[in-house]
């Protein structure tokens, strides 16, 4: 099983994260960001990752702290779960529909890290208290520490909370592919013999 444990600690925000990639998309996810919490457990559902989060922040003072250390958090687990890296797909893509929204997620586990964010939203606002701009923060620090490679395109949506829904629906389908073991693959996925 390959699993991970991580503690961050900071004088914004204090995040404990548990990670196991081979789950069954059991998750418990607790932050002081509603919000947040449900695009986490969509990504565990849909990725089939089993993950445990508590995570406290400065939310008195924005919810940007939090956010993106969860994003920091997560990346860790991810590469720390991967390990060697060997028999891994390697690459991920999903597309997802949600209702009138759809998003497209590509990702290379390749260790150098990327974000492309092509993600429009019909009008400028929150999702009750929730900004969603931060959707691209918590990418690139997920990214930035999980050393991968991440596209993300939305085509269209009317609706702000199916739109980002969509994203973590694919981010989630799209890693889960990537992370799968490919008996066919030995050693690790790359002509370098490193990734």
């Amino acid at each position: 099983m390959r699993k991970a444990a991580i503690k961050r600690t900071t004088k914004e925000t204090d995040i404990s994260l548990d990670l196991n990639l081979d789950g069954k998309g059991n998750y418990s996810i607790k932050t002081p960001i509603p919000f947040l919490d449900h695009m986490l457990s969509l990504m565990c559902k849909h990725g089939l990752f089993d993950m445990k989060l508590k995570a406290k922040g400065d939310v008195d003072i924005d919810d940007h702290h939090t956010v993106e250390d969860v994003g920091i958090v997560l990346g860790k687990a991810l590469k720390q779960a991967l390990g060697d890296m060997k028999g891994i797909n390697r690459y991920g893509q999903a597309s997802v529909p949600m209702d009138e929204a759809l998003a497209l997620a590509s990702l290379d586990i390749s260790g150098r890290p990327y974000l492309v964010y092509k993600v429009e939203f019909p009008k400028k606002g929150k999702l009750k208290d929730f900004d969603p701009d931060l959707i691209e923060d918590f990418l690139q620090a997920f990214v930035s520490n999980g050393s991968i490679t991440l596209h993300i395109n939305t085509l269209y949506g009317r609706n702000i909370h199916h739109i980002i829904e969509a994203v973590f629906k694919g981010l989630g389908r799209a890693l889960r592919e990537a992370v799968a073991i490919n008996p066919k693959i030995k050693g690790i996925p790359s002509t370098k013999g490193k990734l």
